[in-house]
């Protein structure tokens, strides 16, 4: 287990990292607003799922055979790119919903949980990123457990403080939903702004270098 001091440092600068504007809470933002609190955690919990796998996927060392594998990069982020873009297509088309009819809800959460863990995993720079994070807060003393447990719990950790920490920036945008709520007028520019955030991510992705 890592030591306090390693902890400390590990999590301030993962929360300063998540607070940071990027993929994941940008869509926890727009969304939360836009669709209310609840949409922006369900969206949260897939995004984490998604941060789940690409650690386990780092502590197995798969992840460093991804990074070496340029057609496999390449391959993940096609399917980013287009993912993003067939996202950005259907918030542009959007209609302007009731948001107080919440009975339909719970059947939509799946859909939403779905929808961040796919963004999440279909982003190849999140896995890059774990790899060229989380081992720096690995210990190569004797007594420390193996590398890839170590890199398996900081992983966790992270999840954890990503959750927390989309968790606050959808409860905070969610006061914005309730100046809008039914406002179909705002609702279509908000749709509209977000298809524009979808672009501009997927622009990003496929303009990026491993």
């Amino acid at each position: 287990m890592p030591s306090i001091e390693t902890l400390i440092p590990f999590i301030g600068i993962s929360t300063f990292l998540c607070f940071l504007p990027g993929p994941d809470n940008i869509l926890v933002l727009s969304q939360s607003a836009l669709n209310g609190r609840k949409t922006g955690i369900s969206i949260t919990i897939g995004l984490c799922l998604g941060l789940i796998i690409h650690t386990s996927l780092v502590s197995l060392g798969i992840a460093a055979i991804i990074r070496e594998n340029t057609i496999a990069f390449e391959i993940i982020r096609g399917l980013g790119v287009l993912y993003l873009t067939y996202l950005a297509w259907g918030a542009f088309n959007a209609n302007p919903i009731c948001l107080k009819d919440n009975s339909k809800f719970f059947s939509k959460s799946r859909k939403l949980i779905k929808k961040g863990m796919i963004m999440n995993l279909s982003n190849p720079k999140v896995i890059i990123f774990f790899l060229a994070f989380l081992p720096q807060f690995i210990s190569n003393h004797e007594e420390a457990m193996p590398v890839s447990l170590q890199l398996l719990y900081l992983g966790l950790i992270f999840v954890g403080v990503a959750f927390i920490s989309f968790t606050m920036i959808s409860y905070l945008s969610g006061f914005l939903h309730e100046f809008i709520e039914n406002d179909s007028s705002v609702q279509t520019i908000l749709n509209k702004v977000t298809s524009l955030i979808f672009i501009g991510l997927a622009i990003n992705l496929l303009m990026s270098q491993i």
